[in-house]
């Protein structure tokens, strides 16, 4: 059975903004939450892309 949701906090996906424009085949995304009444605007983190081998920027995708 699954858990219920805490309070404000989502689920939000992080995808990689480099690799769409590079051209690489596959798609580099990491799941994490977030606190929506704390943290308004879309997540930019800097994560490893296995794809490009490289640590670049995934912003929150809906």
């Amino acid at each position: 059975m699954a858990k219920k949701a805490k309070g404000n906090r989502v689920q939000v996906i992080l995808e990689c903004t480099e690799q769409k424009e590079s051209g690489v085949p596959g798609i580099s995304r990491y799941v994490t939450t977030k606190n929506k009444k704390n943290t308004t605007a879309r997540l930019e983190r800097m994560k490893y892309n296995p794809y490009l081998r490289k640590v670049t920027l995934h912003k929150e995708i809906k």
